[in-house]
């Protein structure tokens, strides 16, 4: 299957670092260290159970100060079943804490074991996704998958989804 930047019709180079701004553009057909899987070798992996699967959307919690009286509405996140949410995760430059988090949410899913697939997503041309999986490369995880169509391609698809919450 043709990467999301080829369907787009863009030719997007893979950077050297991380991408830093505009996160919903065009993506690279690649990423060193990482296979980039279709949405077909999504459905298998996801259907054998062979991979862990990390959403890494964005995800903004309740202010705690709003004034008496706001109303407040929850984005409800629709995702690949079984998925672990690790919100926040794929930014360019993410602080310590968040760092420890990611690593953290990783370790709940995969222990130490940096052998076992683990297949990174957002939703179509986001590079949060990008970005998660290239840290997780960096970080020595040798069976990373990055998933580009995301939540976009998955629906598309006419696959299942169930209502998820950050870890």
């Amino acid at each position: 299957m043709m990467a999301t930047a080829a369907v787009a019709g863009e030719t997007v180079a893979e950077p050297a670092g991380y991408r830093m701004e505009e996160y919903r553009a065009a993506v690279p057909a690649s990423l060193k260290g990482a296979k980039v899987v279709s949405t077909e070798e999504a459905i298998a992996l996801w259907k054998d159970k062979s991979a862990v699967f990390v959403d890494v959307l964005p995800h903004d919690p309740k202010p705690a100060n709003l004034p008496a009286g706001t109303i407040w509405k929850e984005k409800v996140r629709e995702d690949i079943p079984g998925s672990i949410w690790l919100p926040n995760v794929g930014y360019g430059v993410i602080n310590k804490e968040t760092e420890a988090y990611f690593r953290k949410g990783l370790a709940s899913r995969l222990g130490d074991d940096t052998n076992r697939k683990v297949l990174f997503y957002c939703m179509d041309n986001c590079w949060m996704s990008w970005n998660a999986a290239k840290r997780a490369v960096e970080w020595g995880y040798r069976s990373v998958l990055w998933y580009p169509q995301g939540t976009d391609g998955w629906v598309a698809a006419k696959q299942p989804t169930q209502r998820n919450e950050p870890h």
